[in-house]
């Protein structure tokens, strides 16, 4: 990926700026500009958490929308944005009141480049090249945690004993499994995308082997009631439950989802398609064919809400409580997710005679040793053994 030139300010300007005193409120009638206002207090708080500045940044958006282009603003802005230590604005106003990216101001990656820098340039990485904005905020997270452990240092000096006491410091083996991968995704970046890194300090650990639950499933009994609260709530509560519970649709698969992935061409057998616009991840796509019922249930949601471009405009939060209100409203006594109604649609498809392999398609999983252990574990609830049986002492 091309990279923006270094800043035309020199190194010593950036220190200087970097150590600039913070705001007392003995001067703070100097600073009547509103973007300083902004930034105020990034001197003296050089590493911000994700969240904070994500709030600082949209602050600092709505601001400059409003100015039209001010040159003014446009200014004051560039020269907050070089005393930021991390992660300056993804944004700035041309002379026409767009939105551009101001990534001049961040150097250019080297193997001695600040991890701070590189982490910035990982991120621009990630958003370009479309990663989910859950993935990139993870990644960011754990990110921030090891710069505040292992302190101000360049890529080229961080060790494996840095990882070691890194992962160390969280009990956790999911955590930690988490951990390892953020770091080992960025230093691959830096390796094979930017080729500015040598070594991979993360080369000699392993994940460690996270077990996976047990599924919670409903009953047969719960998923009429659960399928009965839904429909007594309104028409598209209950298409989204269906698909959930009936086609085994991931949350983020439902809220992708668009008018035209369904065909009701055959009401006795419709037909919905799951579709990535990721090539990444478009060995997921697959067809699925849903119950005659779910014909009239999705011409009546069309008419009750006119959907747009995708299904259901919801935030993933949304979908969360949206189950557990009707798991409520149906007096399931469990804890409802959208991922345990897919775990059910799982184990049903296993007492419908689905192996392994099957369920790895119709679920859009890829075929490897974890997740067709993950399968494996809906035919061991769809079929439990007999408790009945006598047990041998050999």
């Amino acid at each position: 990926m091309p990279r923006p030139p270094a800043a035309s300010a020199t190194k010593n300007n950036q220190k200087a700026a970097m150590s600039a005193p913070t705001k007392t409120k003995a001067n703070q009638s100097e600073a009547i500009n509103p973007v300083a206002a902004l930034l105020e207090g990034t001197e003296a708080r050089p590493t911000l958490s994700h969240d904070e500045q994500i709030e600082r940044e949209l602050s600092l958006a709505n601001f400059i929308s409003s100015q039209k282009g001010s040159r003014r603003v446009q200014t004051e802005a560039k020269a907050a944005v070089m005393v930021q230590a991390v992660q300056p604005p993804l944004f700035m106003v041309n002379s026409k009141g767009e939105m551009t990216g101001v990534v001049t101001d961040v150097p250019s990656l080297t193997a001695q480049s600040s991890f701070d820098v590189a982490r910035w340039w990982f991120r621009h990485y990630l958003e370009q090249t479309n990663r989910p904005k859950n993935t990139v905020a993870s990644y960011l997270y754990d990110l921030a945690a090891f710069a505040e452990f292992a302190g101000p240092r360049t890529i080229d000096k961080i060790t494996s004993s840095d990882v070691s006491g890194f992962l160390a410091i969280n009990p956790k083996k999911s955590t930690r499994k988490r951990r390892l991968t953020s770091l080992g995704a960025l230093f691959k970046y830096l390796i094979k995308v930017e080729k500015v890194a040598d070594h991979d300090p993360t080369d000699h650990f392993y994940a460690e082997f996270v077990p996976l639950k047990t599924p919670i499933v409903l009953s047969g009994p719960e998923q009429e009631a659960l399928m009965e609260a839904a429909q007594a709530e309104n028409s598209r509560t209950y298409l989204m439950v269906y698909f959930l519970l009936k086609l085994g649709f991931t949350r983020t698969e439902l809220l992708a989802v668009q008018p035209e992935n369904v065909d009701i061409s055959d009401t006795a057998n419709p037909v919905v398609y799951a579709f990535y616009d990721d090539k990444r991840w478009q060995k997921k796509e697959r067809k699925l064919t849903a119950s005659p019922e779910f014909a009239p249930a999705f011409q009546k949601y069309v008419a009750d809400f006119k959907p747009g471009k995708k299904l259901f405009e919801m935030l993933p939060q949304s979908v969360n409580k949206l189950v557990e209100r009707v798991a409520r409203e149906a007096n399931i006594n469990k804890k409802v997710t959208p991922q345990s109604l897919r775990d059910t649609f799982g184990v049903e498809e296993s007492r419908s005679g689905s192996n392994s392999t099957r369920l790895l398609q119709i679920m859009g999983l890829a075929p490897d040793p974890r997740n067709r252990m993950s399968v494996e574990r809906y035919i061991k609830l769809a079929f439990p053994p007999n408790r009945a049986d006598p047990v041998i002492n050999l």
